[in-house]
């Protein structure tokens, strides 16, 4: 005899239907699964056997053929468990088919029934919606995340048992119902505030203008300083996630396998702080069957590299792609999967190897060469992406033990998302542009004009003070993001001159 089970499968970010067909006949026994699965696919068969047995049905000694189409795609992990073993039920009649056609069914199966959660449920969810299908049954612990996906109905079940009985209709099993918006609104907080940082004013309004803009950064200066505990907090004066930016960054982590077991959505922006002795495959993704790294996990929030130098040349290659491009294209020699990348990178890093060349209270121990060799460290294509260096001094003792506290995250977020609004005008209609930052050579010479006073300003700093040629078009960015900050249509000579205050690189490495 034959079923047909439905289950689905993701292919990166994205999912698909997988028909799970199940032959039983009576032959020389065996048990064969076929349409490319992995050695987690082929290992079910215990799984499944053992499962099937400990729930009290009948396991018949018979030749069982399993194909999971389309048979051309190659099909990994344990969510396939569940559809089979229903499947061997149907094929062997001791279960209903007539459901079998409007639900979805993924999960693993423990060795005595009970399922467990599995990876991937959200994309699923919303191919399944986007098919027509009526809806999904998965286990428990993915039943909130798939819920996210208004208008299907999940089933959220304990074991294999429990399923059983919802296909023969032998329970009273309702669909789990969440308030997506109610939940969502909740979890839009963060446990760390602007106001927590001691001093550092003109870092944070470094910050401030990076997050208006949308600008990469690197921050300069001695161990202790502040420069992870100011990173740390700027996801917070970023403009809150819209519910579809929310749902594109929870694929990406329940892909990746990292979304925790009690989180349905990610709500807040991701921050992702690799170390430094992180691998390029690690960082961009990768794998036989490639899965997302660090910068697609960075999606739609902050990428923190704390001490940039110490990161291998190659690793920080791998970032000019997705910087540029917002996309990271992993390719194998049978597939090749894009993960989305649009992130803000910001860096950190001391001013010398032993970090205390700018500190005025403790002395530096290198000399001139190892200074310059630390420095050389960072590529210039990679400096090329990046708009703002700021210098972070060491907190002096005065301010730290200041009991005033400084402004919260929540007063500068509304400037920021101010900002933005005026970008998102400007913009209008430019489909690959969000933020000051995206701004192409083009765009910088349409809105990126300025006076004679601004000119004379710029031309001086680019001769006089040692600016790189690189540095001009970043000037003119963060020029227009101080203006749009300020309320202004035109650049001004006073954004010009805060502008280039934020090149304190380049005038280093030319010095």
């Amino acid at each position: 005899m034959l079923s047909k089970i439905l289950s689905g499968a993701t292919y990166g970010v994205k999912a698909y239907t997988v028909e799970v067909e199940t032959h039983v006949e009576k032959m020389v026994p065996g048990f064969f699964i076929v349409g490319l699965p992995d050695n987690a696919v082929r290992e079910s068969r215990e799984r499944i056997i053992a499962s099937i047995k400990n729930c009290g049905f009948d396991f018949q000694t018979r030749r069982f053929t399993i194909n999971l189409a389309p048979a051309d795609i190659k099909k990994e992990g344990s969510a396939f468990d569940l559809p089979m073993a229903i499947g061997i039920l149907a094929a062997t009649e001791q279960l209903r088919q007539d459901k079998f056609s409007d639900y979805v069914l993924v999960g693993e199966l423990a060795l005595d029934g009970s399922l467990r959660p599995v990876h991937g449920i959200l994309p699923m969810a919303l191919e399944i919606r986007k098919k027509g299908l009526k809806g999904m049954v998965v286990p428990i612990e993915n039943g909130k995340e798939a819920a996210m996906v208004e208008g299907l109905d999940v089933y959220p079940v304990g074991s294999l048992r429990d399923a059983v009985e919802f296909l023969n209709n032998d329970t009273t099993l309702q669909p789990l119902a969440l308030d997506v918006s109610k939940l969502f609104s909740e979890d839009q907080h963060y446990v760390v505030d602007f106001a927590d940082v001691k001093g550092q004013e003109n870092v944070k309004r470094a910050l401030e203008v990076a997050a208006a803009g949308g600008h990469n950064m690197i921050m300069i200066g001695p161990p202790g300083s502040g420069k992870t505990m100011l990173a740390k907090r700027l996801p917070t004066i970023l403009p809150p996630l819209s519910f579809e930016e929310a749902l594109e960054t929870t694929k990406i982590h329940s892909v990746a396998g990292v979304l925790p077991a009690d989180t349905a959505l990610v709500a807040t922006r991701p921050f992702r702080s690799p170390h430094h002795t992180i691998s390029d495959a690690a960082l961009v993704g990768g794998g036989t069957i490639p899965r997302p790294g660090e910068i697609s996990l960075s999606h739609h929030g902050v990428l923190f590299l704390d001490e940039l130098p110490e990161f291998a040349r190659n690793v920080l290659e791998v970032l000019r792609q997705p910087l540029e491009e917002g996309h990271v294209t992993i390719s194998r020699s049978k597939m090749s999967v894009e993960y989305p990348a649009n992130f803000m990178l910001v860096c950190a890093m001391n001013p010398c190897p032993c970090g205390y060349y700018t500190d005025p209270t403790k002395e530096c121990t290198c000399n001139s060469m190892q200074i310059q060799k630390y420095m050389a460290k960072i590529s210039g294509p990679l400096m090329d992406r990046i708009d703002l260096h700021i210098e972070v001094p060491a907190v002096r003792y005065k301010e730290l033990s200041s009991k005033e506290t400084g402004e919260k995250s929540e007063s500068v977020r509304h400037r920021v998302i101010e900002a933005r609004t005026v970008q998102r005008a400007r913009f209008k209609g430019r489909k690959h542009l969000f933020a000051n930052s995206d701004m192409q050579s083009k765009e910088i010479r349409e809105f990126c004009k300025l006076d004679d006073a601004g000119e004379e300003l710029l031309k001086m700093a680019i001769t006089k003070l040692g600016l790189s040629a690189r540095a001009y078009d970043r000037i003119l960015k963060v020029g227009r993001t101080i203006a749009d900050m300020a309320g202004s249509d035109d650049i001004r000579p006073e954004h010009i001159s805060e502008a280039i205050q934020y090149r304190s690189l380049d005038r280093n490495l030319v010095a």
